[in-house]
């Protein structure tokens, strides 16, 4: 069952209703960035091989920045009046993604996988901006701002796909593991 989302007040300049559909958005980036950041940690501790303190290090910055998004989106939606619902229950119940699904791994097989969770969720947050974009430009500039973040994060992680020519390991990939295997079979 979906959190509610009408607020009974809000922030000047808003009503009640628009800040209901900025709830609503907000509650799934919010749910989207909680499940990023304990998927980044999760790989954290589970990748393996050559490429490990590379990944491993890589990645704690990232975690910290996920979590502030997260703390981000929370509090901009409780100022829109909103409860924020960050609970695992919760957030496993609203989702509309899996679980990720690659355990220890090679460092690359992780970073193929991880691409495809990155591409999920920055096509997620684009539709996002444009659905707040015509109400308030507070929130799109919130959610602008943590887009810059992840993309540069798949940057990184896309860094280590790459071949010189430009191809991308994952290419056509449809699922984390055909990512995975597809990246350390290159």
């Amino acid at each position: 069952m979906p959190s509610q989302a009408t607020p009974r007040y809000t922030v000047p300049g808003l009503t009640v209703q628009d800040a209901g559909s900025l709830i609503m958005v907000l509650q799934q980036r919010l749910h989207a960035l909680n499940d990023l950041h304990l998927t980044l940690k999760h790989v954290h501790w589970n990748v393996v091989g050559p490429h490990f303190i590379s990944v491993h290090e890589m990645l704690d910055p990232q975690v910290d920045r996920v979590r502030d998004m997260a703390d981000d989106a929370a509090e901009r939606l409780a100022a829109l009046g909103g409860v924020a619902h960050g609970t695992p229950g919760t957030l496993v119940e609203e989702r509309s993604w899996k679980d990720y699904s690659v355990g220890r791994a090679d460092a690359i097989a992780h970073l193929g996988a991880l691409d495809l969770v990155y591409t999920g969720v920055i096509e997620d947050l684009r539709a996002a901006i444009k659905t707040v974009g015509d109400i308030d430009p507070v929130t799109e500039d919130l959610l602008i701002e943590q887009l810059r973040d992840l993309e540069q994060f798949q940057w990184f992680v896309r860094a280590h796909l790459e071949t010189a020519g430009g191809a991308l390991a994952t290419a056509g990939a449809t699922t984390e593991k055909q990512a995975a295997k597809q990246a350390i079979d290159r």
